[in-house]
């Protein structure tokens, strides 16, 4: 063998930078102080207190009693305080040996349920009145009822879907650009437009209607001059002169007043030769005079 053949051989087996990858095949169990674990060490050391197991978990002396009591289907109304007691009292003793804080508070159950079986020892005695003598057991069992619908009504609540729990909220935003669209216009909508504003032209027409000035004290100057040149004058000829002229029938009516007006205070006659004959109009003072 050559030396530089050696020479690669030695690199080799010996490199001077360690290029061995921190996971092989992604199989690294852990790692421990930077370095990745293929297998798990055999000297490793677990404290006994590192892992517990808790099969049961009580939320409180009540929780307790209560499960003693529907695990063996006893009678809440009825319950054997002697063998509740016991079993109590045990699990109060191992919860004493671990935590003696929390057993602080079972504590006071186990001495209220000492207390009710005490009294449950003691004979009977009647009451003054005759009435029935309390049950020692009445108020915890009012107590383990009311807790316990409590706690069926906490366990329905909490089967409840819950978001962020079961289930999410969506939330979406529209990027949406509205564009305004110009309607299409057609020759017959145009058409029927312009119908409709010729109706409602014709609804809102109106007359107008001018204030003439007549004065039957000027025509009756009038008339009075027109007689005053002739003795006697036709009645019909002196509205015929107003008709030529081409005045409204409001002229010729105010005209018509204007004589009878003149008739009235006696300053003209109507005269009439027989019936039917044409009527005849002159004025009144030539004759006296």
């Amino acid at each position: 063998m050559s030396p530089a053949g050696s020479e690669d051989l030695d690199a080799l087996m010996a490199p001077a930078v360690d290029s061995t990858p921190d996971v092989i095949d992604h199989v690294a169990l852990a790692r421990l102080y930077g370095e990745p674990l293929f297998a798990i060490p055999q000297d490793l050391y677990i404290p006994p207190d590192a892992l517990e197991v808790f099969l049961e978990a009580f939320e409180g002396p009540l929780d307790l009693l209560l499960y003693l009591i529907r695990k063996q289907n006893f009678n809440v109304l009825d319950i054997p305080m002697a063998e509740v007691t016991a079993q109590y009292l045990a699990y109060v003793e191992q919860v004493r040996r671990t935590n003696l804080e929390l057993a602080g508070e079972y504590l006071l159950m186990a001495a209220l349920l000492i207390e009710i079986k005490s009294r449950m020892l003691l004979p009977v005695r009647q009451s003054d009145s005759g009435d029935e003598v309390d049950d020692p057991r009445a108020e915890l069992v009012r107590r383990l009822l009311e807790y316990e619908r409590m706690k069926l009504a906490a366990q329905r609540l909490d089967a409840m879907p819950r978001v962020g729990r079961d289930f999410l909220v969506a939330h979406a935003q529209a990027d949406l650009a509205v564009e305004a669209l110009l309607p299409e216009v057609s020759a017959d909508d145009l058409r029927e437009a312009w119908t409709a504003i010729l109706r409602r032209a014709r609804l809102n027409a109106s007359h107008h209607i001018a204030h003439e000035q007549l004065s039957v004290r000027d025509h009756m100057s009038h008339i009075l001059r027109r007689l005053s040149d002739v003795r006697f004058m036709e009645f019909t000829e002196l509205f015929m002169e107003r008709i030529r002229m081409g005045d409204p029938a409001a002229v010729i009516v105010v005209h018509f007043l204007a004589l009878l007006e003149l008739a009235r205070e006696s300053l003209l006659e109507i005269t009439q030769a027989a019936p039917y004959a044409p009527l005849y109009v002159r004025l009144s003072y030539t004759r006296s005079a």
